[in-house]
């Protein structure tokens, strides 16, 4: 059995950038969602730091990750992300199943 993989990205916008930086992360929301691996794919803004968002990312396994980020939407993301923000990405693995 293949274990999903967990994927947690925290973006902060640089200056001038949090609408910019929006509307990217709003494009990769719907394309996402429809890749056949993507279990879950959710956008979320920090209430005390606007400028902050995270994405929360759930895949059936990492040939689904490795699928999505060869897919255009990723790579479109990719080509712009240091223009636009500071990030840290965190792929994760279950410690346990229950």
């Amino acid at each position: 059995m293949t274990a999903n993989v967990k994927i947690v990205a925290v973006l902060t916008a640089r200056a001038d950038t949090v609408d910019r930086l929006r509307a990217l992360l709003d494009a990769m929301l719907k394309p996402s969602r429809a890749e056949p691996g993507n279990l879950r794919y959710d956008l979320w803004q920090d209430q005390s730091d606007p400028n902050r968002f995270v994405l929360d990312e759930l895949y059936a396994d990492a040939d689904a990750v490795t699928a999505h980020r060869a897919t255009p939407h990723f790579q479109n993301y990719l080509s712009q992300i240091g223009d636009l923000a500071e990030r840290a990405a965190f792929v994760l693995n279950p410690v346990s199943s229950t």
